[in-house]
């Protein structure tokens, strides 16, 4: 432990000493990012390659977990966090926002019906990511505002094992866009109510304000800005 906070350290200064000199624009050393398991494999993973190749000279080290790490404490300089931030002392930099499509397997709706309204979504098995009571507001083609109620039921707050399950006909959830997408294109799920809008996630990137001078942390969370637009 001792040893890898020295290096972190020396890796530091070796990058302050840098931006002083003017090289700034030769980002370095290693960069840590904390990141949840379903935007690091769905828009972080493609990005990593063409940001490891248009910066060499830095290493990247990432945690994929979905625990909140705590930037102040531990060894992290980046950390990736989607939905609502809590008051922290650290510095958000919006990185986009992810669209939610609501999707039910072929077989599911062959069985159960498929709703065109969202009226006609009451009776049918909702999968949730929380173990509560979820109001959600969609907005309607013709610009009104509906609000629905999910009571828990089954509960699978990771969406990679939601999408499983959607596709083996265990009910109607929403996904995240791009965790949706394949398998509507594949039709092994269904997208319903396109034509309604419900509010995305919005995703952030967070960094101690130690850390905002850092030509590490700028490219990558530029790049990742670029990447999700």
């Amino acid at each position: 432990m001792l040893r890898r906070h020295a290096a972190r350290i020396l890796d530091d200064v070796s990058e302050a000493e840098n931006a002083v000199s003017g090289l700034i624009g030769r980002p370095s050393g290693t960069l840590r990012v904390s990141v949840g398991f379903t935007f690091a494999v769905g828009p972080l993973a493609p990005m990593l390659s063409a940001f490891l190749a248009t910066y060499p000279d830095v290493r990247v080290v990432l945690t994929v977990d979905n625990r909140r790490s705590d930037l102040l404490t531990e060894d992290i300089d980046v950390a990736i966090r989607i939905g609502q931030l809590n008051d922290s002392e650290l510095i958000a930099r919006k990185l986009g926002t992810i669209g939610l499509w609501l999707c039910a397997s072929p077989s599911y709706l062959s069985e159960r019906g498929t709703p065109t309204t969202i009226d006609e979504l009451t009776g049918h098995t909702l999968i949730s990511h929380v173990d509560r009571r979820e109001a959600r507001r969609i907005r309607t083609p013709s610009g009104d505002v509906q609000e629905i109620v999910i009571e828990p039921g089954t509960v699978v707050p990771e969406p990679a094992v939601a999408k499983v399950m959607l596709i083996a006909g265990a009910g109607i959830g929403w996904l995240p866009d791009f965790e949706a997408q394949d398998a509507v294109a594949s039709e092994s799920l269904v997208r319903l109510l396109g034509d309604h809008h419900v509010d995305g996630v919005v995703v952030h990137a967070l960094y101690p304000s130690h850390r905002s001078l850092s030509a590490k942390v700028r490219v990558f969370i530029d790049m990742l800005v670029t990447h999700m637009a």
